[in-house]
């Protein structure tokens, strides 16, 4: 219900700029509508994301979180009836980079190279240890210390900076130009065991 309003209240928003702008804009160019659309999108989910978005943010990775927000967690899950970490995270990279990437948390980690904390970037990974010697869960970072994942909660939005990611944090990670050089030529599916 939440969703909904909050949509409600996007579009009339947006419809009511569009009313107001459409008299004294008519001669102004498409371009000009669309970059104040997406600066409407990108302090809609600013709000409700709790994620400053800057001008460079990618208004298509916030849309596909926001989409799957509270959908359910399942173990070995890849649909909106419920899903897993590494599923969620493979979903997002393909709808929003239109790239194909392993279906396994430590085999998505093989795929990036290692970055810091403090120097993670909106779209890198966030992989987490929780309660083994090995990595179990994955996520997308947002900024702001905020990531995307679906923990057993379901899909939602957290920070790095609460006591029990902060916790279980192993590593941030970029993926690799060489992968995605190999996943633009040749997409595979990466399917593998699931994990979390």
């Amino acid at each position: 219900m939440k969703k909904f309003t909050l949509a409600i209240v996007l579009s009339f928003s947006i419809l009511m700029v569009h009313a107001q702008t459409k008299s004294t804009t008519a001669t102004a160019p498409a371009k000009d509508k669309d970059d104040e659309q997406e600066s409407l999108a990108k302090d809609y989910f600013s709000q409700i994301m709790g994620v400053a978005l800057s001008t460079t943010s990618n208004v298509k990775l916030f849309q596909f979180v926001y989409d799957w927000i509270g959908t359910p967690y399942h173990f070995g899950g890849d649909s909106k009836k419920g899903i897993d970490c590494s599923a969620f995270t493979k979903e997002l990279y393909a709808k929003v980079f239109n790239l194909t990437i392993k279906r396994n948390s430590r085999d998505i980690f093989s795929m990036v190279s290692p970055v810091r904390k403090d120097d993670l970037q909106e779209g890198d990974l966030v992989f987490f240890k929780i309660h083994s010697r090995s990595i179990t869960h994955v996520g997308i970072y947002l900024g702001d210390g905020k990531f995307a994942h679906a923990s057993n909660r379901g899909v939602a939005i957290n920070s790095l900076s609460d006591g029990y990611y902060s916790r279980y944090f192993y590593k941030g990670g970029r993926l690799l130009d060489v992968f995605k050089k190999q996943l633009a030529e040749s997409p595979g599916d990466g399917t593998d065991t699931p994990s979390q």
